[in-house]
């Protein structure tokens, strides 16, 4: 029987130690859930776990190949960039270890339905003035943001879908850093088409400093808008479908794999 590959999860890094401390805490849930498997994790730049420590800690336990698990939303940008380059690193400073790459999380059904989620926590919490109906509500997905038009467009993707069939009134786009509109402008923009009530939904996984400028603008805005309700929604976090979909992804890396160093790419369907 084939010993299957470890899983090796790949964070692109945040300057935030809670962030920081949630990713840990994510790849700890993770061991536990298939404890018979090597599970490690660590980020692309500098942050703590580097990812040359967790696959250092692999190879220490015995590890010859594992499948890497890319904890990003987008499949493409910076964040893709620099996991890849970062295995190649690893891959040259450990001879004879090789390594499959699963596709991206987002945007799944799944984690579709933990954003619904926090909209409807959002409403409902003590940033909401009334229950109201869907009807009357436009949403801001807010992502990382990119120099690259493709993990723009990805988010772009992901609010369309996040519409689809759940009544609202539309959903917005805007981002963090790097690419147009910023969070100010996306409001602006809600306004303009009408909304008079409006809740930021932040396209991340965990907290950090990117959420954080989010809802620090979407506050000021507030303020200076007293006549219009906004609301922040919290992030995805370490929700039981995160935790299942990184296993999903895993799988399916390991049925696609078809040569050590492999760099599995998901297939559009998958994502739907």
């Amino acid at each position: 029987m084939t010993t299957p590959p470890a899983l090796l999860i790949a964070g692109q890094g945040t300057r935030d130690d809670t962030g920081s401390e949630a990713f840990r805490a994510f790849v700890r849930q993770l061991g536990a859930r298939r404890p018979e498997l090597p599970v490690a994790g660590g980020f692309a730049e500098p942050s703590r776990p580097p990812l040359g420590d967790a696959v250092a800690e692999l190879v220490e336990r015995g590890v010859r190949h594992f499948t890497a698990v890319p904890l990003v939303l987008v499949p493409a940008g910076t964040a893709q960039g620099g996991i890849r380059a970062a295995l190649a690193r690893e891959k040259e400073r450990h001879p004879g270890i090789s390594y499959s790459y699963g596709p991206p999380l987002g945007p799944h059904p799944a984690l579709l339905d933990v954003l619904e989620r926090r909209l409807d926590e959002a409403l409902g919490g003590a940033g909401a003035r009334r229950p109201g109906d869907r009807a009357d509500v436009t949403v801001l997905l807010v992502g990382p943001g990119s120099t690259d038009p493709d993990a723009n467009a990805e988010v772009h993707r992901a609010a369309r879908l996040l519409w689809e069939g759940r009544g609202y009134a539309g959903v917005e786009t805007a981002f963090a850093s790097l690419a147009a509109p910023d969070v100010p402008n996306g409001l602006d923009r809600c306004v303009r088409l009408g909304a008079r009530r409006i809740v930021v939904l932040p396209y991340f996984l965990f907290t950090g400093v990117q959420p954080d400028r989010v809802r620090q603008q979407t506050e000021g805005w507030a303020e200076a808008h007293p006549e219009i309700e906004v609301c922040s929604a919290g992030v995805i976090g370490p929700e039981p479908e995160l935790l299942d979909l990184v296993w999903e992804r895993y799988e399916e890396a390991v049925a696609g794999r078809h040569a050590a160093g492999h760099v599995h790419r998901e297939a559009d369907s998958h994502a739907h």
